[in-house]
């Protein structure tokens, strides 16, 4: 299963807080920063499994390649990043981190206020179902 994340999860998460908070980055950069750190991924673990790398253990082998994999998408987003042309904020609104859409005031319907719907309510709920849920298993 971590052999798994580190090859598709570790450049997912690259790719997406870099998208999230840089408004420049492109979707080319996204898909090939996709497909570079995914690679990179595969390639590491081909190499410890062939005995080219040594990492010692199958999980730390999987550790350094979901490392190698962010690393590797990091930088190839970015490069590309800044050989295309981003889109214009407009188009971005909503989607990246500091560009909010000022029009949309709150999800919560108006005049909505339900008492199951408050996270207090919520939130105790959901302790108090945890803490009764552990006593059995104490």
């Amino acid at each position: 299963m971590q052999t798994l994340f580190s090859f598709f999860n570790a450049p997912l998460f690259a790719t997406f807080i870099i998208g999230l908070f840089w408004r420049r980055m492109t979707a080319w950069a996204g898909f090939w920063g996709l497909l570079s750190g995914t690679v990179a991924a595969f390639a590491s673990y081909i190499l410890f499994k062939v005995g080219v790398l040594d990492f010692g253990t199958e999980l730390n082998a999987t550790f350094w390649g979901a490392g190698t994999a962010f690393v590797v998408d990091a930088v190839v987003s970015i490069v590309v990043t800044l050989l295309t042309t981003p889109k214009p904020e407009s188009e971005l609104r909503g989607l990246v981190y500091g560009l909010s859409d000022a029009s949309i005031a709150d999800d919560a319907l108006a005049g909505d206020r339900a008492w199951y719907r408050s996270p207090i309510i919520l939130g105790v709920g959901a302790i108090v179902l945890g803490a009764l849920l552990y006593i059995p298993f104490a």
